[in-house]
């Protein structure tokens, strides 16, 4: 017999004992280094996962996926140019840059990075009808910030927000959101939040960091952050460089409606996307763009403990 088809038989009988015995080869977790960059604890619930050193091959405008969902996004406006070499923690490669091209100018070219659908990402089907999720990744701020408001003709306008990174909901326009990370004005100040929304079409809940944002978030300065949205129960929290931040919700009413008997989840829909240093990530519109660099952004289906944020910023920085 050849060995061609000895190999053959060997698999078939290797394949019939898997199934009599109910061990199976488990499948595949995303690509590359995730393995290497991700805590143990967090691999089964992370559903995308960008480290911006991955670029799709022959088309260095675009990053690929290293979490499990295998959703590739563009790097819009500035291309493989917004590949910077700049290392968040230890073993860390490129950075991603993003960044207000021409502040006095109506335009669509600041640089920014995401994935856009009207109909909906399908391959982000584990954010539809959700019953928590976590978002969290490195941030470094490389400029001024709040940048100049380029929608108005007022060149003393700023944006009122600073887009970090998050999940669009399943009727987002590129800019309402179901889960963020970003920096808004809360009551005439500008602070760092956890925004969330459960329902398409909802109201939103924020909680605030009660600290100034320029302690929280210095220029030049990389810092672990990560936010989490338990849609079951209406909370959310804030942790930086592994440990809770304290703060405030915006609203003491119910905007997620999940006072009410009855199990409660996002809407079960495809979200359309992920914006990540500024919103409308299809590019027809400059939104709150951020002067800043961002790194092993992680987006998770799953409200992840306090414990398993810090093991995360101890894992990748080696320390204990």
């Amino acid at each position: 017999m050849s060995i061609p088809g000895r190999a053959v038989i060997a698999t078939t009988v290797l394949l019939v004992v898997a199934l009599a015995t109910g061990v199976v080869a488990p499948p595949a977790q995303g690509h590359g280094r995730q393995h290497h960059d991700v805590h143990p604890s967090l691999r089964p619930d992370l559903v995308a996962f960008y480290d911006f050193d991955h670029p799709v091959r022959g088309t260095p405008a675009r990053e690929r996926d290293q979490g499990r969902s295998g959703t590739t996004i563009d790097l819009v406006a500035g291309g493989a140019a917004m590949r910077v070499r700049d290392r968040a923690y230890p073993g860390s490669g490129r950075a991603l840059q993003t960044r207000q091209v021409n502040p006095t100018e109506a335009g669509n070219d600041d640089w920014k990075a995401g994935v856009y659908s009207p109909t909906g990402v399908s391959s982000l089907r584990a954010f539809n009808a959700a019953e928590g999720m976590t978002v969290m990744g490195w941030v470094k701020m490389t400029g001024e910030n709040p940048q100049p408001n380029s929608n108005t003709a007022n060149p003393e306008d700023r944006f009122n927000a600073i887009g970090l990174a998050g999940v669009l909901t399943g009727d987002s326009d590129g800019h309402a959101v179901r889960a963020l990370l970003e920096l808004i004005d809360v009551n005439g100040e500008l602070r760092l939040v956890a925004l969330g929304r459960r329902l398409d079409g909802g109201n939103s809940q924020t909680y605030a960091a009660s600290a100034d944002w320029r302690t929280l978030l210095p220029i030049g300065e990389w810092v672990f952050l990560a936010a989490t949205f338990d849609f079951t129960d209406g909370t959310l929290a804030l942790y930086r460089n592994g440990n809770p931040i304290d703060g405030f919700y915006t609203r003491a009413d119910d905007p997620w409606l999940v006072a009410g008997p009855g199990e409660h989840r996002t809407t079960a829909t495809d979200p359309r996307g992920i914006k990540i240093g500024g919103s409308f990530p299809q590019g027809t519109r400059e939104q709150n763009p951020c002067d800043c660099r961002l790194d092993s952004l992680m987006f998770l289906d799953a409200v992840v403990s306090a414990r398993d944020v810090e093991r995360q910023y101890r894992y990748v920085t080696g320390r204990r």
